[in-house]
């Protein structure tokens, strides 16, 4: 829960203003902004598996702390770029932020699948899914308080919320090096005289049958392509298409309150969302949470195509709330829908196969995205983040077919 919140918190005070920073401070243009993520998604592409395997055969726990002080460093160096690419700089600001985001990326694969597996893993899989949403709602209250700090800090100077994330990822690095305990996590068997090449190849493997052995574990690896694709064309450009594309109303408040306040807006919208589902689905049927995808999906899909077409600016603004309120309810419920069907000595690295999919789906489909956008429109970007979703929905709604199919024959 702490974890969650630190975390959350961090990437509040960050991600709330980083479309100021990135494109009135450094004046990044559509293609580099997507293209940033891009340099990012290969990143975790790359790294993504070794790590996820170095979590299943040696441990989560330092996996996890690795990952915190890596991704400090990474923010703190994205947060410095303003300096080091100043008047007499031999090194552009793009290749600066080249090098931030592959350490946010390698900090990340430690990071990413590790924490699941080993909050599963602790206690178990009955309680893992209420355990994740409630650090979900932790994790958006700490967004919420996030906000406000981000647009004060945006104002005093455009970089400050990234130095000032980067610091609070060291901070819990060290916390966790004191609290954070490791009980029940097995190391995979190997011989005496294995080297470690052979373990991390095995167990690499192991997650790999795993996949085979789950056919809509594989489908869901696959669509995951896309989807990765379309996210990072929506989440690197809604703040740009808000301030270019769509406009922000002509009173006298600043960009960072604008963006701040729909944050904010998204962020209670999404914990009431959270408080409803958890209400709403048991966490605990494979079934119940099939469905729910399902609904969230279509929900996330009409949101950004309502954006894509959006009017003016009080239409954007409630697609754009509706989509990350969607993504919030979205991330604990699919994270306990991937858990209820691996098996614990390969999850993290399974859950690294997923993650390293959606990567490629990013690296693949991201420059193709914000490629529309720079040689069309910003909207068009949008548009295509949405139908590139689709194929998301379809399989969620063969899954429920399936499950319902099954239910009739028994």
């Amino acid at each position: 829960m702490m974890m969650s919140f630190i975390m959350a918190l961090a990437n509040s005070l960050m991600f709330t203003t980083s479309g100021i920073y990135h494109v009135s401070s450094l004046g990044l243009n559509p293609f580099e902004l997507v293209l940033m993520g891009t340099v990012l998604e290969v990143t975790v592409l790359i790294f993504e598996g070794v790590t996820g395997v170095v979590a299943d055969t040696y441990s989560r726990r330092v996996s996890v702390i690795i990952g915190m002080f890596v991704l400090g460093l990474g923010f703190a160096l994205e947060g410095s770029v303003l300096w080091l690419a100043g008047p007499g700089s031999a090194i552009s600001v793009f290749v600066w932020i080249v090098f931030s985001q592959i350490l946010f990326g390698v900090g990340w694969t430690f990071v990413s699948g590790a924490n699941t597996a080993w909050v599963v893993d602790e206690v178990g899989e009955a309680q893992a899914g209420g355990i994740l949403m409630r650090a979900q709602r932790m994790s958006l209250l700490a967004s919420l308080l996030g906000i406000g700090a981000s647009v004060g800090l945006s104002l005093v100077a455009p970089n400050l919320p990234y130095l000032t994330g980067g610091g609070l990822y060291a901070l819990l690095g060290l916390l966790l090096l004191v609290l954070m305990k490791e009980t029940r996590f097995v190391p995979q068997e190997h011989a005496p005289q294995e080297s470690h090449f052979k373990r991390l190849a095995g167990t690499w493997l192991s997650g790999a049958r795993v996949v085979r052995k789950h056919p809509l574990l594989g489908m869901i690896i696959a669509v995951t392509l896309l989807s990765g694709a379309a996210s990072e064309g929506y989440d690197r450009l809604w703040q740009p298409y808000l301030i270019s594309g769509i406009g922000l109303p002509d009173l006298p408040v600043s960009m960072a309150v604008w963006l701040g306040l729909v944050s904010a807006a998204s962020a209670l919208l999404g914990m009431g969302g959270v408080r409803l589902a958890e209400k709403w689905i048991d966490m605990r049927d494979g079934r119940k949470v099939s469905a729910a995808m399902l609904w969230l999906t279509l929900i996330r899909i009409a949101a950004i195509l309502s954006l894509a077409a959006a009017p003016n600016f009080a239409w954007a603004m409630a697609s754009v709330l509706v989509a990350g309120a969607t993504v919030a309810v979205s991330e604990p419920v699919h994270g306990t829908w991937l858990n209820m069907n691996l098996e614990s000595k390969t999850r993290a690295t399974v859950l690294s196969m997923v993650s390293q999919s959606d990567a490629l789906g990013q690296t693949a489909g991201g420059p193709a995205v914000g490629w529309i956008g720079t040689r069309y429109s910003v909207r068009a970007s949008i548009l295509t983040a949405g139908v590139l979703l689709l194929p998301v929905f379809a399989v969620f709604a063969k899954l429920i077919r399936g499950n319902a199919s099954s239910g009739d024959k028994s």
